[in-house]
C-alpha cells in the first residue's frame, strides 16, 4: 500500500491510497494510477481537499500528462471535474472523443 494522505479524511478513498488498480507514478505530492470507475489514468493529490495550490495542481497534472502520453499513445484530454468524489483533489486522462466533455463546464465547448 502507498503512503495515505497528509491529514487523511475519515472515510475518504483517495485519502487511503489503497492500490487495487495499477500505478504508474507516485511522489511526495500525488500518485497516479488506473482509476477503478473508467480505467483511465487519474493523479491524485496526497492531501485531502478540492483546491490544491497552483505549484502543486502543475506538477500533478504534468505527472499525469506524462502518463497518459504513454499509456494512450499521447490521445488524451485531461478532465479536471470531480464528479464521485468532489472534496479531494483529482483528475483523469480521457480520450478526447468521451462524451463527457461536452457536458462539462470546465472544458471548452466542442466543435460541431
Amino acid at each position: 500500500m502507498a503512503e495515505p494522505a497528509v491529514d487523511p479524511a475519515p472515510g475518504c478513498a483517495l485519502c487511503a491510497a489503497e492500490q487495487l488498480t495499477p500505478w504508474f507514478h507516485t511522489d511526495d505530492r500525488c500518485w497516479v494510477a488506473e482509476c477503478l470507475i473508467c480505467r483511465t489514468p487519474m493523479v491524485v493529490w496526497r492531501r485531502h481537499g478540492p483546491d490544491p495550490p497552483a505549484p502543486d495542481r502543475d506538477h500533478m497534472l504534468s505527472r499525469l500528462a506524462e502518463v497518459a502520453a504513454a499509456r494512450l499513445d499521447g490521445a488524451f484530454r485531461i478532465d479536471p471535474v470531480m464528479r464521485r468524489i468532489p472534496d479531494h483533489f483529482h483528475a483523469h486522462a480521457r480520450d478526447p472523443a468521451w462524451p463527457g466533455f461536452a457536458a462539462s463546464p470546465a472544458q471548452p465547448p466542442q466543435p460541431s
